[in-house]
């Protein structure tokens, strides 16, 4: 009976062994998960960032962009007003 228990209590603590070996896992990849979950979120505020700087150089572009054709328009008038007086 005794053999028996025994053989039992060494089955258990290999069970208990594995057990503990299972929890370090997951204790290492919940750290694992809870450090991508730090990095997404500084991704996310990057990206979002970024985004905000795009919009602010798209508009700037928008504007240069009026101010050369007002620019050229107004050259090519000059041009032609030059042209009446030669």
């Amino acid at each position: 009976m005794d053999q028996r228990f025994d053989g039992m209590d060494q089955r258990l603590d290999r069970i208990d062994q594995r057990l503990d070996g299972m929890d370090q896992r997951l204790d290492r990849m919940d750290q694992r998960l809870d450090r991508l979950e730090l990095e997404q979120t500084q991704i996310k505020q990057a990206v979002l960032e970024t985004n905000e700087t795009v919009k602010r150089i798209e508009l700037v572009q928008e504007q240069q962009h009026a101010i050369i054709e007002l620019l050229s328009a107004r050259s090519i008038e000059h041009e032609a007003k030059l042209k009446r007086i030669l």
